[in-house]
């Protein structure tokens, strides 16, 4: 009788996706036994710590470089500088989201604020206290980023996929005003989710058929075996083309690359702003990270197949970014085209087949992350009456008006049009010489043409903002909370710091550019 062999499992290397999946599922028994005044502080400050504690462990394994759990987790430099990332920008989402939460009329209300009939129920429930379940939920999705990250087989990945993806679909629902914008969204969002995950899975299946075809060796979606099998493969490679193809189109709509771009800019309007930025930045390094893993480890050896095809996808993704924000009268989806157009830029770095490309490339997605939690923070604090002024034609006038807040978000958009000293030009830097280094300077001229054209757009809120004047429809800038006061310092001076002084974080990726395989 053959004796089964468990999997050696370390637990220390896993504790930071151990931590945040069990504050998920406290922070469900929270919403079970807690009282109502008192689940909001209490799921802050669990979800908060819960980040903490794992950033903690993500720090006390920075030596650790090992395959654990079956081969289905892969700790090693890329794993643990993005897992850190995630964290620290989940820290600033969670402190936006806990500071709608309590506010009276704010982004998250009770169930009861949508099935009210009349506007004085609506009014006792929004102040009846927030809608707390968006903490487990929040926590869920981070546990599924940090396991989307270090997966090393593409099943894991897969099931990863699925545990950040559902509850993101939820999040993006619960907005209080326009709810039926919110939830519209959340729809269509849900609905080509599942389509990409499909294309996912079914790639899974067709690279598990080619990997079967290698003689002397065991199938298998593992990285490792799916490396050897392309390295070995002398006969048709139509099913690995095909799996790499279909894989691609599920991590790619998580990227917000073009063509699997079209729900970015409804789920990014009609979602709440501080799950917005969520999305924005984090979504971004856990598809990225695992772009980067599949890539650069499982697929490696078909380079010369994939790079033309996904730098055609990076070139068209950057010029409907660049090219659609142009027209667009809303602030949101407007920054929506913007994440678009980065997607792009960050595909010219996953296609520099280097070290400093790979390091370049998770440096962007840090730099970039801070910036748009930042700008998202100021678009929550620019209210009227009916919530918040997200139309242009409403900031007309607001750097008179506010001056402040309006030098803060021209701050940060000089950032994303790649201004020097800040850290969207050093970050684009860092992508584009690896890209140079590697003969992609096709790639490159497109990002440099295409940031001119994106710039315009930018220029154009700042114009708006300063020179035009106020009038009765500009709304006023809210005064914002301690926790959206701390997410709004932290991505303005990470934004400043990295653009002035980024050798460290630059060192720092440099050093951690090295897969494990």
């Amino acid at each position: 009788m053959t004796e089964l062999k468990l999997p050696s499992i370390d637990y220390a290397a896993l504790a930071p996706i151990l931590i945040m999946l069990g504050a998920a599922l406290v922070g469900v028994l929270v919403e079970a036994f807690v009282p109502r005044r008192l689940r909001n502080p209490v799921q802050l400050l669990l979800a908060l710590v819960a980040v903490l504690a794992a950033l903690t462990m993500v720090i006390l394994n920075a030596d650790d470089r090992l395959i654990t759990a079956g081969h289905a987790i892969a700790v090693d430099g890329p794993t643990l500088f993005l897992q850190g990332a995630i964290l620290i920008l989940a820290a600033m989402a969670l402190l936006l989201i806990g500071e709608r939460a309590v506010e009276r009329g704010g982004a998250f209300v009770a169930h009861a604020a949508v099935t009210a009939e009349s506007v004085d129920d609506r009014r006792q429930a929004a102040g009846a206290g927030g809608t707390t379940e968006v903490y487990p939920l929040t926590t869920f999705a981070i546990g599924g980023m940090l396991i989307f990250v270090a997966a090393n087989d593409l099943l894991t990945m897969f099931i990863s996929l699925e545990v950040f993806s559902l509850p993101l679909y939820l999040l993006c629902a619960l907005a209080r005003r326009r709810r039926l914008l919110s939830q519209e969204a959340a729809l269509k969002y849900f609905m080509l989710g599942a389509y990409a995950s499909a294309f996912f899975l079914f790639g899974v299946a067709l690279v598990y058929g080619f990997t079967s075809g290698i003689p002397n060796r065991a199938a298998g979606v593992d990285f490792a075996t799916v490396h050897a099998a392309v390295a070995e493969s002398s006969s048709s490679q139509v099913l690995l083309f095909a799996g790499m193809a279909l894989l691609a189109i599920g991590l790619l709509f998580k990227a917000a690359a073009a063509p699997f771009h079209v729900w970015t800019p409804d789920v990014y309007q009609g979602a709440p702003t501080p799950v917005t930025g969520f999305m924005a930045a984090c979504t971004k390094v856990a598809a990225f990270g695992a772009l980067l893993r599949v890539f650069h480890v499982a697929f490696s050896g078909a380079a010369w197949d994939f790079t033309p095809v996904l730098g055609a996808v990076a070139v068209l993704t950057m010029l409907i970014g660049a090219v659609l924000a142009v027209t667009q009268t809303d602030i949101k989806r407007l920054l929506a085209y913007s994440s678009i157009a980065n997607a792009g830029y960050l595909l010219v770095g996953v296609l520099a087949p280097s070290k400093d490309g790979l390091s370049g490339t998770m440096f962007y997605l840090v730099a970039y992350g801070f910036s748009v939690i930042a700008a998202f923070a100021v678009v929550t604090l620019v209210r009227d009456a009916d919530g918040e002024a997200t139309h242009l034609s409403r900031w007309a006038g607001l750097g008179r008006r506010s001056p402040f807040f309006a030098a803060i978000f021209t701050f940060i958009l000089l950032a994303f049009a790649g201004i020097p000293l800040t850290s969207g030009f050093t970050s684009k830097f860092a992508i584009f010489a690896p890209a140079l280094d590697a003969n992609q300077a096709w790639l490159v001229i497109a990002g440099v043409l295409t940031s001119m054209v994106l710039a315009f757009p930018y220029l154009r809120v700042v114009v708006m903002m300063w020179l035009s004047e106020p009038g009765d429809a500009t709304p006023t800038v809210a005064v914002p909370g301690a926790l959206t006061s701390a997410a709004l310092v932290i991505g303005v001076l990470a934004t400043l710091v990295l653009g002035v002084a980024p050798a460290p974080l630059l060192d720092l990726a440099n050093g951690a550019a090295e897969f494990v395989r």
